[in-house]
C-alpha cells in the first residue's frame, strides 16, 4: 500500500514524537541515579573553606553553589559574584570545588549545591567558622603581696567562638577550684570568658609561677598561656644547728643561726639568758655564726637568736649543757669496757645516762 505524501509527513513527524518523549523518558529515569554530595566545612577565622560539590552519574547536567543568602557564587565555570575571596578550583560534569579565602565569622552559614536535572536537586554543606581567643592577660597581681594575704588573680580572654576553656596551673600543677564566667560579645557571635584564682598568699608560694592556659579546636594543640611570678614577702624563720651533741669541759662548740625570710633578714642577734654574753673573748660572733672555745660549766644556760626583717622578727633558742670531763682512774685496774646510754637532747628535757662499767684486775 503507497502513503500519499501528506500523509508520510505525519507519519514521520508522529515518529520523531515519540522519540523525543522516549528520550525524556530514558533521561529522566537516568537522572534518579544522580544526586550531587556535599560534606561540611570547619575553618578557622582567616583561613580558607574549600567547597566541594561532586556528582557520581552527570549527563552534562550544569553545577552550581550558592551562599546562605542565596547568591550564586559559581554556575559551572563561570563566576557570578564578584568576591575576589571566592576562587575556582575545578569545574567538571562531575565535580565543582571553589575555595574562599580570608574567612570571617559573616561567612558562616549553609552553602547550597544545585545539580540541574529535572526537577532540580540540591545538597547542603554548613560552613563553620572558629573565632580565635586572643592573648590571655593575667590581672589583680601587686607585688609584693604579703604572707597571709587574700590573692585574687582574673586570667580574661576574648573573640573566641565557640567559648574558649580556661585552666590555671601553679609550678606546671593544675588547680582546680577556680570560678569561671562566659559572656556574649557585641557582636554575638563570640565570646568573653574570665577565671579568677582565689588563695592565701604562703611563704612556700614566693617565687611560684602561676600560669593561666586558654584551650580552644582553633589553636590546633597549641594552647595560648600568659604566666605570673609570684613575689611573698615573709618573716624570717629561725633554727639553731649545733657542731656539738654532748659538749664538754675544755671542748669548743659552733651554733649555726640559719634564717629564711624576704626581705632577706638582717644580722641575726645571739644573747645569752636575755642579755649580751658575758665573755667576748671566747664567745665570738661572725655572721650568724657563734663560737664559744674553751667551754667551762659558766658557759650553761640559754642562748637566743633572734633575726628580723622589714616584715617582722622572729627568734629560737639553744640550751647549752656543758660536761665534765671524764679521766680513767690511775689504779692498778684497767677498764675492759664499757656501755653506756648517751642522753637524748631535746630543748631542756634531758634523761640520765645508764652507765655499766666492767672491770678487770691486772
Amino acid at each position: 500500500m503507497r502513503l500519499k505524501p501528506g500523509a508520510l509527513l505525519r507519519f514521520y513527524s508522529l515518529c520523531g514524537i515519540l522519540v523525543q518523549v522516549a528520550a525524556t523518558k530514558n533521561k529522566a529515569r537516568g537522572s534518579q541515579g544522580q544526586f550531587p554530595l556535599t560534606q561540611n566545612v570547619t575553618v578557622v577565622e582567616g583561613g580558607t573553606a574549600n567547597l566541594t560539590c561532586r556528582v557520581d552519574q552527570n549527563d552534562n547536567t550544569s553545577l552550581q553553589w550558592s551562599n546562605p543568602a542565596q547568591q550564586t557564587l559559581y554556575f559551572d565555570d563561570k563566576k557570578a559574584l564578584r568576591d575576589n575571596r571566592i576562587e575556582l578550583v575545578r569545574a567538571s560534569w562531575h565535580e565543582l570545588s571553589i575555595s574562599v579565602s580570608d574567612v570571617s565569622l559573616s561567612d558562616e552559614g549553609q552553602y547550597t549545591c544545585s545539580l540541574f536535572t529535572m526537577p532540580v536537586k540540591t545538597s547542603k554543606a554548613f560552613l563553620t567558622v572558629l573565632g580565635v581567643p586572643e592573648k590571655p592577660q593575667i590581672t589583680g597581681f601587686t607585688s609584693p603581696v604579703m604572707e597571709g594575704e587574700r590573692m585574687q588573680l582574673t586570667c580574661k580572654t576574648s573573640g573566641s567562638k565557640p567559648a574558649a576553656d580556661i585552666r590555671w596551673f601553679k609550678n606546671d600543677k593544675e588547680v582546680k577550684d577556680v570560678k569561671y564566667i562566659k559572656e556574649e560579645d557585641a557582636n554575638r557571635k563570640t565570646f568573653t570568658v574570665s577565671s579568677t584564682l582565689d588563695f592565701l598568699a604562703d611563704r612556700s608560694d614566693d617565687g611560684a609561677v602561676v600560669s593561666c592556659r586558654v584551650d580552644h579546636e582553633s589553636l590546633n594543640s597549641t594552647p595560648q598561656i600568659a604566666m605570673q611570678v609570684l613575689e611573698i614577702h615573709y618573716t624570717p624563720l629561725v633554727k639553731i644547728i649545733s657542731s656539738n651533741s654532748w659538749p664538754e669541759e675544755g671542748q669548743s662548740i659552733i651554733l649555726t643561726c640559719e634564717s629564711k625570710g624576704k626581705p632577706v633578714p638582717e644580722p641575726v642577734l645571739w644573747t645569752k639568758d636575755g642579755g649580751e654574753l658575758p665573755d667576748p673573748e671566747r664567745m665570738v660572733v661572725n655572721g650568724r655564726v657563734l663560737s664559744i672555745s674553751f667551754l667551762n660549766k659558766t658557759d650553761n644556760g640559754t642562748y637566743r637568736c633572734e633575726a628580723k626583717n622589714p616584715i617582722g622578727r622572729n627568734s629560737t633558742e639553744y640550751v647549752l649543757i656543758v660536761h665534765a670531763f671524764y679521766r680513767p682512774p690511775k689504779t692498778g685496774h684497767r677498764i675492759l669496757h664499757a656501755s653506756y646510754n648517751l642522753p637524748l637532747r631535746k630543748f631542756s628535757l634531758y634523761k640520765l645516762a645508764d652507765i655499766t662499767w666492767h672491770i678487770i684486775k691486772i
